[in-house]
Parts: structure tokens; C-alpha cells; sequence
């Protein structure tokens, strides 16, 4: 089972009914500060959406293959009201978020810098869907909006701030103005919306806090988006830790998670050409990696051509453009982050060899572990594929750092049976799995081992330990609340 991509964002009017019958007063007073920061009145409704914890499947939604995360209980709250006006007013009910007023959000979405540039890309993202299905604009051009944001998941931690953020943005718009779309297209259009931000955003982050559910990881596919329910093992618990490390995408995105999506664009092309089943102009169209384990017909296939026919070491824009003989800016004409990153790392070349054998590896592991689950595997099963993805994501990937492997580390020497970076890296979260029974004690461990010092360096306050390190469980995925009563 999965959620059914053309189910609607459901609609509530009591917080029990998405957080579960023991609501916690912190949550409580997260949607009282909201409502409080409106002043005279009250938002119409709220949306929420939650962050995620990728199990496995890290940097190969981009590339059109299945991943698989779960939604986390630290979640974005938006409250949004109808105002007079025509411009857009952004505030947040943390003070080091500044209070912003847009008369033009669309042409505000754009890396800028700004927290608000997610709020405006949800908004465009919105406005784009309606005109590409030619539908009535809903008035969203007038703006005369008001939100208030809240959020607890933590920015640069690699547990999808920033799509939490975007997707309650786009639900709250879109409920605020009578719009309703099923989950699949909203995870879609908010994918393509995030894009504004300076990121080549895949796909992963939208769908699970979009159509996650308590209880279940998911295994996401694409192309169309959809989902399907992996139970995990009982007796199990993931953990996650945050190296305190972190990791913004949309900053350096042109020599990080951009280049990646670059470099396995280009792993494709030189493949289309190499394995000779494309012809030139269908190699140079190749957007993913999947499209040439389809020509050739299986995964082992594809992993052999990328072994034999991509060189180990960096390609530099001269040997490409000779193969291609086209020059590489007019490959990805029009794609101005994707010609960012060309120009960037003209000089420091693209490792695609590397690049293509961690996605193809990393797409069966994902495959692995579904099954793995489904068939009542032991706990050990899935730490192996956790422990072999960090490898991967560390060897050939080349998006982890120090704090990361010194997280992960801690995670195993405190008993965990694996763990792994996860989110796009550089910074960020871990994840590990550990017996349910040991957790406390693999807690009680990494605090000692990974935190304290860092306490007592002041890089985090003893008493936001907690907020870095925790057990996690499959959470419910985004809602919208109206006539609440908090």
C-alpha cells in the first residue's frame, strides 16, 4: 500500500487527528505563537509539513531512481489570512527571522539569501502550476497575503528545512484560495518551485512531507511521483544525530550538490556516446543515469559500461567538449544554475566515473533494503546497506566531512549495528540503527563521545543536546487545520 498520489492534503480541526491523541503542550504553544503573531484577528487556517530522515537512497532522486526516507515528527507550521492589499507579508515567530513585505513575490523567488526566498518559491510555484494547466490565477497575482511561519526542523541539518517550508507555503496558498490538488501534483509542483532557490532539487524531500504517514517509511518513486508503504522491523529504532556541521544547499550549490547533478548529467552523455546505443543527439538530450540502464536493459549493464567506459579521474571541458563536439554551455542552454556550475569547475574538471558507479550501486541498495523489509530480513541486513551507502556517499560521492565521519563513527563504536550520512551532505544529519533496547545506551554513549566536547567548546548548549540527538519514528506527512481550536 501507498498513499494514492490523487488523494488531497487531508483537513482537520483538531491536532490530535495528525499528531496523535498525546499532543504535547510544546506543539500546542507552537501553533498559539503563530496565531499570537497575527495581532488583531486570526490566520484563516494553518498548514504544516514535516522534515524527513532519508533512510537510504541519498543523491539519486535527481537521477530518477527510487529512495527511501521516512517523515519526521519536527515539522514547518505556516499560518496564512487574507489581507487588504496586493502584496505578500512573510514573518516568523522566531525573531532572527526578519519580517518581509513582497508587492512582487514571484519576482522575488530567487537565490537571494534570504529564508523568505522559500516562502516566494512556494508562492511562484503555485502561480506556475495554475498557468501551466491553464487554470484561473485564484487572484494569487493580487497577493493580499499574510503568513506567519514556525519551524523546528533544523535549517543546514539535512533533515529538509527548506521543503518542509516550501510545501506548507504552497498548501497554505493554496488552501486560503479554494485550490485543491492531489498530493502527487503538489509534491511535484513544489519540487519545481524549490528549484527558484538556487537548487536542482530532486524530488525526494517534496514527496515525503507531502504523502508521508506515521508508521511506514516510504518507497518513493518518480516520473510520476508515487509512493509505496515499507514497514520497518520490529525491534528497531533509527536515531539521528546532527554533526553540527551545516549544510545549506542553495549556498555552493555550484561546486556541491549542483555539480553532482551536473556531473552525473554528463556521466549520461559521455555513456550515450561510449556504449554506442544512442545516437549523438540522443546522448547529448540524456538528462538521468536511469535513461541508459533503460536502453541497455538492466542496472548490471549500465554498471559495467560506467566501469569500463568512463575514465577514472576528472574529464575536463575540453575532452568533453571534443567527445560531444558540442560546447557544454549549449547542452544545458537556458539552465542557468546548471552553466554556473560549468563555469565554476571549468578548471577542477568532473569526476563522473565515480559519480555514476555511486548512483547505480546506491539504486540497488535502496532496492535491497525494500525487500530486505518485506521479507522479515534481520536488523543486520539493512545496517550492512546503511554502512555500504555511507562508504559510497564518502568514497565516490565525495559529500561527506570530519564532522560527519567522526558522528558516524560515534554512532557505531556506541553499539549502533550501522549508520550513514544522510541529506545531501557536507554537513548535516546522521542515521543510525540500533536495537530498540539498546537506544538509551547508544544515546547516552554519542552524548558523552560527540557532544560533550563540543558543549564544552560552546559549538552547542548542553540543554539543546536533545534537539540534536533523538530517536525518531515514521511521522505523519502534511496537513492542513482549519476552525482549530488549540
Amino acid at each position: 500500500m501507498g498513499v494514492d498520489a490523487a488523494e488531497k492534503v487531508g483537513i482537520y480541526s483538531s491536532l490530535e487527528e495528525v499528531y496523535g491523541p498525546s499532543v504535547g503542550p510544546e506543539i500546542r504553544a507552537r501553533f498559539a505563537a503563530v496565531a499570537a503573531a497575527f495581532g488583531s484577528g486570526a490566520p484563516i487556517l494553518y498548514a504544516r509539513s514535516p522534515g524527513r530522515v532519508n533512510l537510504i537512497g541519498e543523491h539519486i532522486d535527481y537521477e530518477g531512481y527510487s529512495v527511501l526516507p521516512m517523515a519526521i515528527g519536527l515539522d514547518c507550521i505556516v499560518g496564512i489570512r487574507e489581507v487588504e492589499g496586493g502584496s505578500l507579508s512573510v514573518s516568523n515567530t522566531d525573531p532572527a527571522f526578519k519580517t518581509r513585505t513582497f508587492a512582487d513575490p514571484c519576482g522575488a523567488a530567487g537565490p537571494n539569501g534570504e529564508w523568505t526566498d522559500y516562502v516566494c518559491a512556494g508562492y511562484r510555484g503555485v502561480v506556475d502550476h495554475l498557468r501551466t494547466k491553464s487554470l484561473p490565477s485564484a487572484g494569487l497575482e493580487l497577493g493580499g497575503l499574510e503568513l506567519v511561519v514556525d519551524g523546528v526542523v533544523p535549517a543546514g541539518g539535512g533533515l529538509s528545512s527548506s521543503s518542509a517550508l516550501v510545501c506548507a507555503v504552497a498548501i497554505a496558498i493554496m488552501a486560503v484560495r479554494g485550490l485543491s490538488f492531489g498530493k502527487g501534483e503538489v509534491a511535484e509542483l513544489a519540487c519545481l518551485c524549490e528549484r527558484y532557490s538556487g537548487t536542482q532539487s530532486g524530488g525526494m524531500d517534496q514527496a515525503i512531507s507531502v504523502m508521508g504517514q506515521a508508521g511506514v517509511a516510504k518507497l518513493v518513486d518518480f516520473g510520476p511521483v508515487r509512493t509505496t508503504d515499507v514497514v520497518l522491523p520490529p525491534g528497531v529504532s533509527f536515531l539521528i544525530g546532527n554533526s553540527l556541521a551545516v549544510s545549506k544547499k542553495a549556498e555552493g550549490a555550484h561546486t556541491r550538490y549542483n555539480l553532482r547533478v551536473v556531473e552525473c548529467r554528463l556521466a549520461a552523455a559521455v555513456l550515450g556516446f561510449k556504449t554506442g546505443v544512442f545516437a549523438p543527439a540522443e546522448a547529448l538530450a540524456l538528462e538521468t543515469l536511469k535513461e541508459v540502464e533503460v536502453r541497455l536493459g538492466s542496472r548490471a549493464a549500465a554498471q559495467r559500461a560506467a566501469s569500463t567506459c568512463l575514465h577514472e579521474g576528472v574529464y575536463l571541458s575540453d575532452e568533453l567538449e571534443e567527445l560531444f563536439g558540442a560546447q557544454l554551455e549549449s547542452i544545458f542552454s537556458g539552465e542557468a544554475a546548471s552553466v554556473a556550475v560549468l563555469r565554476h569547475n571549468a578548471d577542477v574538471g568532473f569526476r563522473l566515473r565515480d559519480r555514476a558507479a555511486h548512483v547505480y550501486a546506491e539504486a540497488e541498495r535502496v532496492l535491497s533494503f525494500q525487500v530486505a523489509c518485506a521479507a522479515g530480513s534481520s536488523a543486520a541486513v539493512l545496517a550492512d546497506l546503511m554502512d555500504a551507502s555511507h562508504a559510497s556517499c564518502r568514497d565516490l560521492y565525495d559529500c561527506s566531512c570530519a564532522e560527519l565521519e567522526e558522528l558516524v563513527a560515534a554512532f557505531k563504536n556506541a553499539g549502533a549495528l550501522g549508520a550513514r550520512l544522510t541529506g545531501a551532505g557536507w554537513g548535516g544529519c546522521a542515521v543510525a540503527i540500533v536495537p530498540t533496547d539498546e537506544a538509551s545506551g547508544v544515546l547516552k554513549s554519542v552524548r558523552e563521545t560527540f557532544y560533550k566536547p563540543r558543549v564544552e567548546t560552546g559549538a552547542v548548549r548542553a540543554e539543546d543536546v536533545s534537539k540534536a540527538l533523538f530517536v525518531t519514528l515514521p511521522s505523519a506527512g502534511a496537513a492542513i487545520f482549519k476552525d482549530l481550536k488549540i
